[in-house]
């Protein structure tokens, strides 16, 4: 095809009036208002300092459980200790030992009780 059958396909334009342009403002909607951002901001900071309370929190628990346990061991230890001393009292105290230091150290007895004294007065 030729230029000028193309031409004559074509309709004719008329000739452009000046038209006023006028601006249009547009504006988006966005997707977040301001009020919700102030919002979930509040709430992210709200949330962080929960967790960090929660976190320090545990963190002293554990601090303190472990301080427990190491004073339950020590209290353990103390009384097996104690334990083992009292046996060894219990040993000392034996009347057929004092008697035997007794004799060691020339002491005569006539009455064949021996009697364990409780306390010593300081009369």
């Amino acid at each position: 095809m030729s230029t000028e059958k193309v031409r004559a396909y074509q309709p004719e334009t008329k000739p452009k009036r000046k038209q006023k342009q006028v601006k249009v403002k547009v504006t988006k909607k966005k997707w977040i208002s301001t009020g919700e951002k102030y919002l979930y901001s509040v709430i992210s900071g709200a949330m962080l300092c929960a967790c960090a309370y929660v976190i320090s929190f545990s963190s002293a628990t554990d601090s303190l459980n472990r301080d427990i346990e190491s004073m339950e061991g020590k209290i353990q230890e103390q009384q097996s200790v104690n334990n083992s001393l009292s046996y060894e009292a219990e040993q000392l105290r034996n009347p057929e030992r004092i008697l035997e230091i007794a004799k060691k150290h020339g002491l005569d007895i006539k009455q064949s009780q021996v009697k364990q004294a409780g306390t010593v007065s300081a009369d």
